[in-house]
């Protein structure tokens, strides 16, 4: 092999597996700091440190900043939540541990509402309650001791995995960010020529769009741990926001173009101009293409729409309607290639449905409970572990699709971290000597365990295995030689776990039919949001609100699935409904309503006020009334709208106003008719007849 081949292939070894052997060494380099640095200082469980570098270390060094920031925070509100309630139940073992619970589970249940890295710090607040009080149950005097050195060791946990993550080989997710942002928008133009040539398959096209679902909630996620990582990424941050808010723009109008070019006869004449935009699709610089390509464009839709047949009124209104989308999507991908706006940053607003909130809230307060009960009923010896064990396995888990599995597959480490510990107490702790020493002989089973934790289909392996290696088997200040009471205080926390899985695989599990059916229902609430909710920022809300829930569902339900594209037929006819009634609320506001008689302004309100409530009534309760009263009103503000585009046509500012009111209306009948319509499937088995486009 040649000089030139080695190098090529030692930098595609870093760029790939040498990323992973770094993360591991630093992950073991930052435990071993905090568990001598808290054993210099004679902290009583330097484990506790060496605990929490494994839960916080994480590929990028904002992601462990972000993570640290709010362990920090979620730690100092559980050990107040710890000492609160401590001074109020004292003494009542029964009242405290019914607190503790209760808190632990509103804590759990905030976390599925707030997530990402909000979510480490409300399963932090709750977990570190239970960490500090659970022993204290037996022992109230010694509560504000344990609070105090726990607080301590986490702390130092806190600064070790920071300090390791940020100086050394630092990797930083703005890098990673901005190459993502470059295949992104390769991804998006290639996509986009081939939905305007008409080459893909409705299937194919349903999957591309999915996929752009989880790449716009990814963003978010690394846009918000990226904010820590410097200040030029923290002035930026907001450009980001509107870049990634653009893209949601751009997606939904581009379907909107795709369903209007399979619907609409109008589309047909525009077949040329589809074709010119996809070559501007495959071209670079796109936006300087696509800002010239749009400085034409109005004369030659016009040029184009004087040459229709001139009695076909709805073959014109077609091509309106079909231009008018165009027009919107060249725009709207303008503002995503070029974001060169200074509006403010939009707000990602992601969505729980409260019903979810509540199944979590309900699960982990029984779970914890019961063990809780357990313990205190029959002075389990061990019963702190097994509370401890069913707190950590419900928090961990609250964010999993599939609670049961992970914390089966914790149970499942926390068994082989017994195994492997009984060994270490009994065969190597009394073999060797010193720190070296002692950091040399925990690496190979910690690394492998950070090993499995990085791997999404292990990740409960690994994370039992750590955790419950650590609190278990790892040396304390002064080292207890007993056997016996680490196969307790594992076979308790292995038993409270396999209980907790039981009991989340049992108790309304969130792929549950019924939390399912919750979220599609959030869901398609999202377009009655787009028809009642404030204009200010409803754009942003709706878009973010709709991708967040979608992704959720892509979660739960098994991808390529019956269920699976049902969901996302939901959210496309969602996107295209409701973007087209902000578009209408928009336009509406632009009318000059003294241009009208006050019977046709009159006519006007009513019928758009009677329009999105319908519709609004239709997303939320979709049946064969609902729809049928639904299209009616649509085609009731169609016919007003075309009594006031006739008082106007002479006039060309506010004859281009109305045309574009209608073109929202006409392309929300074609939606609703629309015969690959979810709540068409729903309401119509295949051998009803269908409503018409006239609502009859």
């Amino acid at each position: 092999m040649s000089f030139q081949e080695a190098r090529l292939s030692m930098r595609d070894w870093i760029a790939t597996d040498g990323h992973v052997w770094l993360h591991l060494a630093k992950t073991l380099c930052a435990a071993f700091i905090a568990m001598i640095v808290a054993m210099r200082l004679e902290l009583p469980q330097p484990r506790v440190a060496m605990t929490t570098t494994f839960v916080l270390m994480q590929p990028f060094s904002g992601m462990v900043l972000a993570k640290s920031v709010y362990r920090f925070a979620g730690t100092a509100l559980g050990m107040l939540a710890a000492l609160v309630l401590g001074a109020v139940f004292v003494q009542q073992p029964e009242l405290y541990a019914l607190a503790l619970t209760t808190w632990v589970a509103a804590c759990t249940a905030l976390a599925v509402r707030y997530r990402q890295f909000r979510w480490y710090g409300f399963v932090l607040a709750g977990y570190t309650a239970a960490l500090i009080g659970v022993p204290a149950v037996a022992d109230p005097d010694s509560l504000l001791i344990a609070t105090l050195t726990r607080g301590a060791e986490v702390m130092l946990g806190i600064v070790c995995s920071s300090a390791i993550s940020a100086l050394v080989f630092p990797r930083h997710a703005s890098a990673t960010l901005a190459q993502s942002l470059d295949a992104r928008q390769a991804r998006f133009a290639a996509f986009a020529a081939d939905v305007l040539r008409g080459r893909l398959s409705r299937l194919v096209r349903e999957r591309r769009f999915a996929d752009f679902v989880d790449e716009i909630v990814g963003f978010e996620a690394t846009r918000g741990f990226a904010a820590y990582e410097s200040p030029a990424m923290r002035r930026g941050n907001g450009k980001l926001a509107r870049l990634n808010s653009a893209f949601m723009d751009a997606c939904a109008r581009l379907h909107a173009l795709d369903q209007s070019m399979k619907r609409l006869r109008g589309s047909d004449a525009l077949a040329p101009f589809f074709e010119e935009l996809a070559h501007i699709f495959e071209r670079q610089p796109l936006n300087e293409h696509l800002e010239r390509y749009k400085a034409t464009l109005p004369k030659r839709l016009r040029d184009a729409q004087r040459n229709l047949p001139l009695t076909d009124r709805a073959t014109e209104l077609d091509f309106t309607t079909s231009a008018e989308l165009l027009y919107r999507f060249i725009a709207d991908t303008i503002r995503y290639v070029s974001i060169s706006d200074e509006r403010p940053a939009p707000r990602y607003e992601a969505r729980t449905n409260r019903f979810v909130i509540g199944a979590t809230f309900a699960r982990t307060g029984i779970v914890i409970g019961a063990t809780a009960w357990f313990w205190i009923v029959t002075a389990w010896p061990s019963g702190a572990y097994a509370v401890i064990g069913a707190t950590l396995a419900c928090a961990l888990s609250s964010a999993s699709a599939r609670p049961s599995k992970f914390i089966a597959q914790m149970a499942a480490g926390a068994a082989l971290a017994v195994v492997v510990g009984y060994v270490f107490l009994c065969r190597v702790y009394p073999a060797i000597d010193g720190a070296a020493l002692l950091c040399a002989m925990l690496a190979a089973p910690l690394a492998a365990g950070a090993w499995l934790a990085m791997r999404p289909a292990s990740a409960g392996f690994g994370i039992g295995f750590c955790v419950f290696f650590c609190l278990l088997a790892v040396p304390d200040n002064r080292i207890v030689y007993d056997p016996g009471l680490l196969l307790n205080n594992g076979l308790a926390a292995v038993i409270a776990m396999l209980g907790a899985a039981i009991a989340c695989a049992v108790l309304v599990p969130p792929r549950t039919q019924w939390l399912v059916n919750k979220t599609l229902d959030a869901l398609r609430a999202q377009a009655a949001l787009a028809c009642e909710g404030k204009l200010a920022g409803i754009g942003e809300r709706f878009h973010s609100g709709t991708h967040d829930l979608m992704s959720q569902l892509r979660g739960l339900l098994t991808r390529r699935s019956r269920e699976h594209r049902h969901a996302l037929s939901w959210m496309l006819a969602t996107l295209e409904v409701g973007q087209a009634a902000i578009d209408l609320r928009h336009e509406a506001r632009m009318l000059d309503p003294q241009r009208f008689p006050d019977a046709l302004r009159l006519a006007w309100s009513t019928a758009l006020a009677r329009l999105l409530r319908d519709i609004a009534v239709l997303f939320r309760a979709p049946d064969s009334a609902t729809l049928r009263r639904a299209i009616a009103s649509v085609v009731g503000s169609i016919i007003v709208a075309e009594d006031m585009l006739a008082l106007v046509c002479a006039e060309r500012d506010a004859r281009h106003d109305m045309q574009r009111v209608l073109a929202c209306l006409h392309f929300i009948r074609g939606a609703l008719v629309d015969a690959d319509a979810p709540y068409l499937e729903r309401i119509f088995p295949p051998h009803a007849k269908k409503p018409s486009a006239s609502g009859d």
